[in-house]
């Protein structure tokens, strides 16, 4: 299959937000050395605005205590560790997206809870304790960081309250939201609160009913938040959780639906809206987490995302994460763009590319994007193959053949490709015996492994075009960057390249 193509000179603007925001684990992991090296990398090579995680105000980070004084309950707040949380988010040049939530220990009403590390999703026993709860913790942090930093982070109240992580109805997240919300404007009302934080269940109902309760009662709302997965229901087998993935294209659908629901309350219709998680599975125990294949998937949610949202946070960003239990191995299927000792996957590199695509959008389909900076092109290109498929069925190799207008001079052209045989470190890992703990000398060559592969080669301007090949095999994905080309040859007296053995140029 061979697609030509005839790029114009001129396009549009790219909504690209792929560093707006990137999600974490529990926010209690900040404190681990791992997780701030991982953090450390893909600030260095992305450089996300944002992080959101849960557990603000889970025990182990304990914010809020009770204490029996001369016969009277007194609530106390400790900001110890959300201190050293958020210091080391700052010093990596990242801000919290603030999610506020599970309840803690004092404030529950039950003992209804989630993960392996019991996240309590019941109702505050008093919604005037959680208020104040909620109004401390901003008056500290502005405190400390001061007013102009804090207002400009974005506050979610709960998380997936549509699902067993809320144990109340829809009305009970309504009056937890305008309790949260009256709070958070108390403090200022320059900050940011924004809600319902669904994911992808009874949609339209959920956002209608909060759309309309915010509307009726006039509660504050700057934002809306949804979740998007492209999961079917989970297949158990021993120590993993299998999926049917569905195409990348129905999270894009997903947003289009989101945007038309919102499109008819005029209130609504003009608000940011924020994908506080996405991803394919919704587990942190399924191999397409770490295969070749996720990249390419998540590239085509990436090419398209940022014309229905504000910004679309991947869950998550590293695999020191323990919603689960403690994983088990270096790759266990979990949701992280680096595996453990910082080795990073295929879909670490999806998010870096995107990160350098320019501003400018001249052409794109289901499988490329050709962009622009001023006397530069960034192409980035993905092939998408559902590894679930039939595996007689034979894998489709995509080949193009393009021609973009001349930059005005002869360029060079850098070529970073993911493909079987490299930047795929669970197939290393997978060719080692998958070894549980590894060596130092097995992590360096996993590091290796994790590397795209790179060539480069000059190209010709032929008329005012540049003509150029592209073939991708099933679920590669490769970026393509044409510079300009400084060549100072004839500054090299006596060059020769007959005599320069190799060279071809």
């Amino acid at each position: 299959m061979l697609k030509k193509l005839e790029i114009p000179s001129k396009g549009k603007s790219f909504n690209n937000h792929v560093k707006t925001c990137v999600g974490t684990g529990k926010m209690s992991l900040a404190m681990r050395k791992e997780y701030l090296e991982h953090l450390e990398i893909v600030q260095k090579s992305i450089g996300f605005q944002y992080i959101r995680g849960h557990g603000l105000f889970c025990d182990d980070v304990g914010i809020y205590r009770e204490f029996d004084w001369n016969g009277k309950i007194h609530s106390t707040y400790n900001f110890t560790y959300l201190d050293k949380i958020f210091d080391s988010y700052l010093s990596l040049g990242i801000r919290p997206f603030i999610e506020l939530g599970f309840m803690p220990e004092k404030l529950k009403s039950g003992d209804q809870s989630v993960f392996w590390w019991k996240g309590n999703v019941t109702p505050p026993k008093s919604y005037e304790k959680w208020a104040e709860l909620v109004k401390k913790t901003l008056e500290h942090l502005i405190q400390r960081y001061g007013r102009e930093e804090v207002i400009t982070w974005p506050i979610e109240v709960w998380n997936e309250p549509n699902i067993g992580f809320w144990a109340g109805s829809m009305e009970d997240y309504f009056k937890l939201y305008d309790y949260s919300a009256k709070a958070i404007k108390e403090v200022d009302k320059a900050l940011k609160v924004g809600g319902p934080s669904i994911c992808g269940v009874e949609t339209e109902k959920w956002l209608r009913g909060f759309f309309e309760h915010c509307i009726n009662s006039k509660s504050p709302l700057d934002f809306i938040t949804r979740h998007c997965y492209t999961a079917e229901p989970p297949d158990y087998q021993g120590h993993y959780i299998y999926h049917s993935i569905k195409n990348p294209a129905v999270m894009i659908e997903e947003l289009q639906e989101t945007r038309a629901i919102m499109k008819a309350y005029p209130e609504i219709s003009n608000l940011p809206l924020h994908i506080t998680e996405f991803n394919s599975s919704y587990v942190p125990l399924c191999p397409i987490h770490d295969s070749l294949s996720h990249g390419p998937f998540i590239a085509r949610i990436l090419s398209e995302a940022g014309d229905y949202a504000d910004s679309y946070s991947y869950w998550t960003f590293s695999d020191v994460f323990e919603e689960m239990n403690i994983p088990l191995a270096p790759f266990h299927g979990g949701f992280g763009m680096l595996a453990f000792e910082g080795i990073k996957k295929p879909t670490f590199y999806a998010f870096e590319f995107f990160s350098k695509a320019g501003k400018e959008l001249l052409y794109r389909d289901e499988n490329m994007v050709v962009t622009k900076n001023p006397g530069k092109y960034i192409i980035i290109a993905w092939n998408y193959q559902d590894q679930n498929l039939d595996s007689d069925k034979e894998a489709e190799i995509r080949n193009y053949s393009l021609a973009l207008p001349s930059l005005g001079f002869d360029a060079w052209v850098v070529k970073q490709e993911i493909g079987r045989n490299y930047g795929n470190p669970v197939q290393t890992w997978s060719n080692m015996g998958k070894p549980r703990s590894l060596t130092s000398e097995q992590v360096e060559i996993l590091k290796a492994s994790s590397r795209p592969r790179q060539n480069d080669f000059k190209l010709i301007d032929e008329d005012g075009q540049y003509h150029l090949q592209l073939s991708l095999e099933s679920n590669h994905l490769c970026m393509v960057e044409i510079l300009p080309l400084c060549d100072e040859t004839e500054s090299y007296l006596g060059f020769d390249v007959k005599r320069f053995y190799g060279l071809d140029s």
